[in-house]
């Protein structure tokens, strides 16, 4: 394919507002109101109930990007580096959800998955599961997770089974599949509940606010000695300018912005995070944006009847494709709480316009057939029953990717900058948190992503003065 530009925009880079001095004091802004988002701010009234804490999302509503636009499958913490951040948030975040969900009784349920393998992708899965079994509970968040469960089995339980095995499992599969991976843990969720039951905590909590359709317009570092004074100013923070009930390109720079100074921000934007952090560092040091678009087809017709799990195909990476195999799982089969059946996402990289049209892929969140056929090629190797009739364009989101076609395994990245000194040790007060890349598994990880952010990153300066 041809070279995808990675977009380096920053936040206010026409320079349309101007720095305003802040008009009062709040202690923790989060930017997002994604699942993360929303997943962080409430960990934040919970962890210090004293204190302020602003939710801003730009939409009228929470979740209106990635996070109502996924296959809302609770995901085990099986494909990546053992080391990485991806696999040790799924891994807390995976159980943290289960018992988020039940105790709130938000629809969820624990499917399996089967990891499906022909003949020369039967390595993949052995691999999977040899790296399965060594896994570990990993020590973060201020104890070993293991001590959080009564449970003391494997990390991640997975069992190898031969063709036939798959089969007694999943009649409909292609009789060409050679051996599977099954994954117990793997369920799948209503992720609008679960979103809805993060915001009525924030809502009830006592200094946790939400403000919908208010976009930030621009940050700037804060130091007490170079602004006007404000009763129970920090020593350092950061001036966060918002604008509410208007566009940033229609609203009028000087009459219908608002400026805060935030103790700490958290910007948990999704697709804008680059942007809003490129907003405060030099140019050389931009993070850029990438966009890759997938879409979900339902499908009504034969070929799926007896289905009663996920299915997920080896990605690209078990037939010797490299890199590019990390950056999508495949067409895979999953189902709503309906037992509605689905397919996808696939992967298509958007190429954007301009560098100043940073909210181009919006334009592309309109289903349609254009990608039916590639989506049925797919599915139809390892289920070989199904018809092209059957598949109807559903819905599309995009991934929020800060790596380009053919980079490889691409980490979350969570990152803390602080006024006038750029990255800074750990705990520093002022600190602006910023979280890049939460793609897949980001549904999953969200309790864990929070309570990381919110213990070990900001623990020990963010206790009660």
């Amino acid at each position: 394919m041809n070279a995808v530009r990675g977009l380096k925009a920053a936040l206010n880079g026409s320079g349309k507002f101007k720095y305003k001095d802040p008009e009062a004091v709040v202690d923790h802004i989060v930017i997002g109101g994604g699942v993360v988002g929303l997943a962080i701010a409430r960990h934040l009234t919970q962890r210090f109930p004293e204190k302020s804490t602003y939710l801003v999302e730009r939409h009228n509503t929470i979740g209106e990007e990635t996070s109502s636009r996924n296959s809302e499958v609770i995901h085990s913490g099986l494909y990546y580096p053992a080391d990485s951040l991806k696999t040790r948030f799924c891994l807390r975040g995976r159980d943290l959800l289960y018992e988020h969900c039940q105790a709130n009784n938000i629809p969820v349920r624990r499917t399996g998955k089967l990891v499906v393998a022909f003949k020369d992708q039967l390595d993949y899965i052995q691999g999977l599961y040899a790296k399965a079994r060594q896994l570990r509970w990993p020590e973060t968040f201020a104890q070993k997770a293991e001590h959080h469960f009564s449970s003391k089995g494997p990390v991640l339980p997975v069992e190898l089974l031969s063709g036939a095995e798959a089969r007694y499992r999943e009649p409909d599969l292609s009789p060409d599949i050679e051996g599977a991976l099954w994954v117990p843990s793997t369920g799948i969720m209503d992720s609008h509940e679960l979103m809805q039951s993060l915001e009525r905590d924030i809502d009830d909590s006592a200094n946790g606010a939400l403000v919908y359709a208010t976009s930030v317009a621009r940050i700037d570092p804060f130091a007490s000695s170079s602004a006007a004074a404000l009763p129970d100013a920090p020593d350092a923070g950061w001036v966060v300018q918002t604008v509410t009930g208007a566009t940033l390109d229609t609203a009028d720079a000087t009459s219908d912005s608002t400026a805060l100074l935030a103790r700490t921000v958290i910007n948990a934007a999704g697709l804008s995070a680059p942007l809003i952090l490129n907003g405060i560092v030099p140019e050389a040091e931009r993070v850029p944006m990438y966009f890759a678009r997938g879409s979900y087809a339902t499908y009504t017709g034969p070929g799926v009847s007896r289905v009663r799990h996920l299915v997920y195909p080896c990605p690209d990476v078990a037939r010797g494709r490299g890199a590019s195999a990390f950056q999508s799982l495949g067409t895979h089969l999953t189902m709503d709480m309906g037992r509605r059946i689905k397919f996808g996402p696939d992967l298509e990289w958007l190429d954007p316009p301009s560098e100043e049209d940073s909210d181009f892929w919006q334009r592309h969140l309109v289903p349609d057939d254009s990608r039916i056929h590639e989506m049925y090629d797919a599915v139809r190797k390892y289920l070989p029953g199904v018809e092209l009739d059957g598949f109807q364009p559903d819905y599309v989101g995009i991934r929020p990717k800060i790596a380009g076609p053919g980079a490889g395994f691409q980490d979350f990245v969570i990152r803390a900058d602080y006024p006038g000194k750029g990255k800074a040790g750990a705990q520093d007060p002022g600190a602006m948190i910023s979280l890049l890349g939460i793609e897949s598994p980001g549904l999953t990880a969200s309790l864990g992503i929070a309570e990381y952010v919110v213990e070990d990153m900001m623990g020990a300066s963010a206790t009660p003065n």
